[in-house]
């Protein structure tokens, strides 16, 4: 079973009396993540299905394509164009890769010192930037010649920054103190 998966049935007796719960039901939980990537102005077919072949593998799932809004002349962007990918994992594929975060990534980002509190948004969610994809562990060392950043969004059912900081904290991210 996953370590994630384990820790959220193991979150309630922990949580209870620092929270006070009552019920199994008042425990936050991580409802789904978000990987996305921008790609910016780039028209070459082939760079853009290299990102999105490398978010495929990433993440264990095709990504979505994201659509530019706005037309922007000096960028040469056209209302429609690609402006970036998105993945949104849930379930299964969600603890897998929170537990690869957790254990693997975080550790590799260089000179990484934990997770800022203000990452933590009012409605208990947590954003995280990574600078480069090749911290994750599928890369391989040959393809380090396009690097790309991404963000990854963990959303949680936490009512507010505190408890989501708690729970989170339970769960294993390397928050700072």
């Amino acid at each position: 079973m996953n370590p994630v998966m384990t820790a959220q049935k193991k979150s309630f007796d922990a949580l209870k009396s620092e929270l006070g719960y009552t019920n199994v039901m008042q425990v936050p939980r991580v409802t789904k993540i978000i990987v996305s990537t921008g790609v910016g102005a780039i028209k070459d077919k082939k760079r853009l299905d290299l990102i999105a072949d490398r978010l495929a593998k990433l993440t264990g799932q095709h990504p979505a394509t994201r659509g530019a809004k706005k037309s922007i002349a000096n960028f040469k962007i056209r209302t429609g164009d690609i402006a970036g990918y998105q993945v949104t994992l849930r379930g299964a594929r969600m603890g897998s890769f929170l537990s690869k975060l957790v254990n693997i990534v975080l550790p590799r980002v260089k000179d990484f010192r934990g997770i800022p509190l203000k990452a933590i948004d009012e409605m208990g969610n947590i954003t995280l930037g990574l600078k480069e994809h090749t911290v994750f562990p599928e890369t391989s060392d040959e393809e380090s010649k396009d690097i790309f950043g991404l963000a990854v969004t963990i959303t949680t059912t936490a009512r507010n920054r505190k408890e989501a900081e708690t729970y989170l904290r339970h769960l294993g991210l390397p928050l700072q103190k």
